[in-house]
């Protein structure tokens, strides 16, 4: 959440900010109860004050022969108590519209809708077939890689079922990313639970605004995990890390799990709105002075993946009113699907600055001063498989109907070229 000291301090600056992300937000209120929590502490150390120096007095009097402690006495201890209790009621009331609040977007970020979205550089250029190219669903279907209809039969409807070559292809996208970002860009690997608490959805920003948007098991009120980057972020909730073991740098394969998939129609059949797919996640948590240099770095990392697979690919800067309710400042890395004729989003890349860090207690220890501070968080798709194997077998496609493996892959399935 947003630091609660910007609101008193720079309440116009933050007003303007969340109208820039089309945030309906309850401000006025917030304010209101910021300014009574304030003015309520005030009072109560006041009365405290206040009911010490009584209570000295009283004792005082009482070894003089005194017997009952004076009527004030009391008055003062149950204002104190009606106080106390009045501040609970606005501080639990101020935590609700807080954890409502998204966060501010950097002042890089263009302003705007989500036609504001800047392209920042395009990479490649569309594959030129001398056919008509299919799109995923013809040649998965052709080759036999994914069984919609049993996958219904099971589950029911936007959930995948991948067969023979598929479900080898998407082991094999699975650990060749797993080994390119642990091998060559230094993370370490985790593999975490599907299933995360309450406390963990709300660190990373999912709670209480997108509940209704996750798959909730009502009797341990848990959670399957939307992406890995809750249960990853939150490794390290509640703690207090030293400065100099940062950047720590972590990836993580899950299935991923979505109770929205969109409006049903021909843009959402097949892959590319499902309410499960796989991911491979990279999670960084740094200092707030190296963040914005690790964000680069994350987003070329993840481009990594989508030029050894040989896709034609732009990154975009999405705007103020484009962005996840967490981040402040994204990436989306799209590439092209010639089959569908259109750019999908594969991954997206986020710093969050303090923001899920302040929600988590995630905290660090900076060298020298040894002053505690929140950590920076970020994570990016490294990268999501659904809309990457759409795009992967519409772009290396053959008039046959047959598909090209990328080399990189070919190592992880026996060497098999074709498909």
């Amino acid at each position: 959440m947003i630091d609660p000291k910007l609101l008193r301090e720079h309440p116009q600056a933050i007003r303007e900010a969340l109208t820039s992300r089309g945030a309906p937000v309850q401000f006025d209120e917030l304010l209101r109860c910021d300014e009574e929590r304030r003015r309520l502490i005030i009072a109560i150390e006041q009365r405290r004050s206040e009911h010490k120096k009584a209570s000295d007095a009283y004792g005082r009097q009482k070894g003089a022969g005194a017997s009952a402690p004076p009527a004030s006495l009391k008055a003062l201890s149950d204002a104190i108590t009606a106080e106390e209790q009045q501040l609970k009621q606005v501080e639990r009331r101020r935590d609700q519209l807080l954890a409502l609040v998204p966060n501010l977007p950097h002042a890089s970020v263009p302003v705007g809708d989500a036609k504001a979205n800047q392209v920042v550089r395009t990479v490649g250029t569309p594959p030129a077939h001398a056919f008509a190219p299919q799109t995923h669903l013809e040649l998965a279907e052709r080759l036999g890689l994914i069984d919609f209809e049993r996958a219904a039969k099971v589950a029911g409807s936007h959930f995948p079922l991948f067969t023979g070559a598929g479900a080898r292809l998407e082991r094999a996208l699975i650990t060749w990313m797993l080994d390119v970002h642990t091998k060559e860009h230094g993370y370490t690997e985790i593999f975490p639970p599907f299933l995360v608490n309450r406390a963990s959805m709300f660190g990373t920003g999912q709670l209480p605004k997108f509940e209704d948007d996750m798959y909730r098991l009502k009797d341990d009120d848990l959670f399957l995990v939307p992406t890995a980057e809750v249960p990853v972020t939150n490794l390290h909730r509640d703690e207090i890390l030293d400065e100099a073991r940062l950047p720590l740098k972590y990836t993580a394969y899950t299935a991923c799990f979505r109770r929205e998939a969109g409006s049903y129609g021909k843009e959402t059949k097949g892959l590319i709105r499902v309410h499960q797919f796989d991911k491979v996640e990279l999670v960084k948590l740094t200092t707030p002075e190296t963040s914005y240099d690790e964000l680069e770095r994350l987003v070329a990392e993840a481009e990594t993946i989508l030029k050894r697979l040989g896709l034609h690919y732009r990154v975009v800067c999405l705007s103020t009113g484009d962005l996840g309710f967490a981040a402040a400042k994204c990436y989306d890395l799209e590439a092209w699907a010639p089959g569908l004729q259109q750019f999908l989003e594969v991954s997206s890349c986020s710093n969050f600055e303090a923001f899920q860090a302040r929600r988590a207690n995630l905290r660090y220890r900076q060298q020298g001063t040894k002053r505690v501070a929140h950590a920076h968080t970020l994570n990016g798709s490294g990268v999501a498989l659904a809309r990457t194997l759409i795009c992967l077998l519409e772009t290396h496609q053959r008039p046959d109907g047959r598909v090209v493996i990328p080399g990189p892959l070919r190592p992880y399935l026996d060497g098999q070229d074709l498909l």
